[in-house]
């Protein structure tokens, strides 16, 4: 096991209860300038709050021009909690569809080894994603997952191209954005050779996307995993998304975006040792943009999808 590794599995988080994460949230909120509302918040808190004592809870924001005015916390839910798209709904925090797009997370599930559920909530849009991660141990291939009924056509139809690159067998997770009728597929551990110059812009050519900046190009090498936004009805990526991991607050691209900075100095943590920080670069037809995610509490089952290739 790596020093970082050791870093992420040893020492557990002090247990938040509801009331310190609402008051993480706004305190977080604040350092966007983004609002936040107790009426927005708690329900939330009150529907997933018997799971967050022993789950990853992550602080979330983007520079895009879609993701102004809003922070995301996202959250691990108990396999033992069920579907949590079935819980936001009984809690009125979404509505029933009859799309089938409500069907893929429980397809899902039923055929693949499952590690943990995860939610994606907006402070201020609301429930946004749910997540079905897999066993880091146990990460998925396409074949199987090309084979689920209910998965969209995107990803048999780009099957090969991924597998072509290295990435079969290392889907480490699958995003469900209900709203949006948009989903997302997970790659962990990227090979060395997929994230040069090269083979990235042949990547980015391949799913019609424009070529990264210098500054872009420089993060992708940097990185270790990624993850494809596809639509429902369509096999055109509408983003691909490089992540990687870091203790660094002046890691790329912090250097160059003051807002993520602040964000990486200063978001609260409960845990002890280096705060976890995971930075993306993301890449869609009209612009491009850096996330950044910052662990607010973690625990020993730290299950994160950004990881480096073994």
């Amino acid at each position: 096991m790596s020093k970082q590794d050791d870093l992420l599995e040893g020492e557990m988080s002090e247990v938040s209860e509801p009331a310190d994460i609402y008051a993480a949230v706004e305190e977080t909120a604040q350092l966007l300038d983004v609002p936040c509302s107790r009426d927005k918040v708690q329900p939330a808190l009150a529907a997933f709050g018997d799971g967050l004592a022993d789950g990853h809870i992550v602080f979330s924001m983007a520079t895009g021009e879609r993701y102004k005015g809003e922070l995301a916390f996202d959250f691990t839910v108990p396999t033992a909690a069920g579907d949590p798209y079935a819980i936001a709904l009984s809690n009125g925090l979404v509505e029933e569809t009859d799309h089938p797009i409500r069907t893929l997370f429980s397809d899902v599930r039923g055929r693949c080894p499952v590690d943990s559920y995860g939610v994606d909530y907006g402070i201020v849009g609301g429930f946004k994603k749910t997540y079905v991660s897999f066993p880091l141990g146990e990460l998925q291939g396409l074949s199987r997952l090309t084979g689920i009924p209910s998965m969209p056509r995107a990803l048999a139809e780009h099957a090969g191209f991924f597998a072509s690159h290295g990435l079969d067998d290392r889907v480490s997770a699958i995003a469900i954005d209900y709203a949006h009728r948009t989903w997302n597929v997970y790659f962990s551990g990227l090979p060395a050779e997929f994230i040069e110059p090269e083979t990235v812009l042949s990547v980015l050519r391949t799913f019609g996307l424009p070529e990264p900046s210098e500054r872009m190009m420089e993060f992708i090498r940097t990185s270790f995993a990624m993850y494809t936004t596809f639509g429902w009805d369509s096999s055109k990526a509408e983003r691909i998304c490089f992540s990687a991991r870091s203790s660094d607050p002046t890691a790329l691209p912090a250097r160059y975006e003051p807002q993520i900075a602040k964000f990486a100095r200063n978001a609260p943590y409960t845990y002890t040792g280096e705060r976890v920080l995971t930075y993306a670069g993301a890449l869609s037809p009209s612009e491009e943009f850096y996330k950044l995610a910052s662990f607010y509490q973690k625990t020993s089952k730290l299950s994160d999808r950004v990881r480096p290739a073994t």
